[in-house]
């Protein structure tokens, strides 16, 4: 491990090929990420089947694809090491340790888990997994000893719960055993779907994929919700909850030219189609050389393969020893 550059842990979950709410919102900084940090990227399919689990060929179908993805928007095996979740052992043995340091009561005050839970309609019938899903995530960080973890804003309270459990770690070790962890909260949010009204997913019908084809691209674009009282060019438009505007915050490095498209739409005399053509040419441009790179990747999958099997093998050696090291400092029964 490279010394003097903080340990980075980040990923996703396997339950489908990633958007470009996913490059808005992460794959764009985990480039940046990759030359100034330790950088791990998980490919999270135990966590994905908490909420899955009567589809398991969902999750383990999808985990060469989002591997395709992140090599496909230049993640580099030689400064990124991407692995698989399940086949690191440290990292269930860790969170069923972390469980006995957290309480029910606790887990079900976490208010991204609560909002995941109301958001996925279970009522009472959660899987004990997702709510510990916590102490899990928990466990991934501290098994890499990362000290940063980029999250959205609505997965912060994650982070501070990962810090209580340190300091009790810490605490019932009465010694400086993990490191705190710092979350980055991305400038670009969570982005909506097409349709203005939920997050963007794709089991939703409402994402752009990283591996979209022209034609696929022009056609979300020229669905995507802007001002439904905007209905004439010379009509002042809402920049408010449009979701073109939203899309070219995040996409269009011109600021100053979409303020002042802000500004000429709020007035009127600007029409809807000009944005989508403009946001749609930036969605080519940006999505063309991906989707090139990812084809060529699709035709070597024991390229992709042997890029997972040995960041997997580099980080259970890391993990592992993490585990020890936890289970020793707090004095557990150790056979070696």
């Amino acid at each position: 491990m490279t010394q003097n550059k903080p340990t980075i842990l980040t990923g996703d979950r396997t339950t489908g090929p990633l958007h470009i709410g996913h490059y808005a919102g992460s794959l764009k900084n985990r480039l940046r990420f990759q030359d100034d940090h330790n950088q791990f990227l998980l490919l999270a399919d135990t966590q994905a089947l908490t909420d899955n689990a009567n589809n398991i060929e969902k999750v383990r179908s999808n985990v060469l694809e989002v591997a395709l993805d992140y090599l496909a928007v230049g993640i580099d095996p030689a400064k990124t090491t991407i692995c698989l979740q399940s086949h690191l052992p440290a990292l269930a043995e860790l969170s069923m340790l972390y469980l006995n340091f957290v309480t029910v009561a606790r887990l079900e005050r976490n208010p991204t888990i609560r909002d995941e839970i109301k958001a996925r309609n279970f009522g009472r019938d959660i899987p004990a997994g997702f709510m510990c899903y916590p102490a899990a995530q928990a466990a991934d960080i501290t098994a890499f000893k990362a000290t940063v973890v980029p999250v959205g804003e609505d997965q912060a309270p994650l982070i501070e719960q990962t810090n209580e459990i340190i300091r009790k770690i810490n605490a019932t070790a009465n010694a400086s055993v993990l490191p705190d962890v710092k979350a980055i909260i991305p400038k670009t949010g969570r982005l909506p779907g097409i349709n203005g009204k939920a997050k963007m997913s794709k089991s939703l019908g409402n994402a752009i994929a990283l591996s979209a084809s022209a034609d696929e691209i022009k056609a979300a674009v020229m669905q995507m919700y802007t001002d439904p009282n905007h209905l004439r060019v010379d009509d002042p438009g809402q920049i408010e909850g449009n979701v073109v505007f939203t899309y070219l915050d995040a996409f269009d490095e011109d600021t100053t030219a979409i303020a002042e498209l802000k500004r000429h739409y709020q007035q009127g005399g600007l029409g809807d189609m000009a944005l989508k053509n403009r946001l749609n040419d930036i969605l080519q441009e940006l999505i063309a050389p991906i989707r090139e790179r990812r084809e060529k990747l699709s035709q070597n999958p024991g390229y992709v393969l042997d890029v997972i099997r040995e960041g997997t093998a580099k980080s259970r050696d890391l993990t592992q020893d993490t585990y020890r090291h936890v289970a020793t400092s707090l004095g557990l029964f150790m056979l070696a």
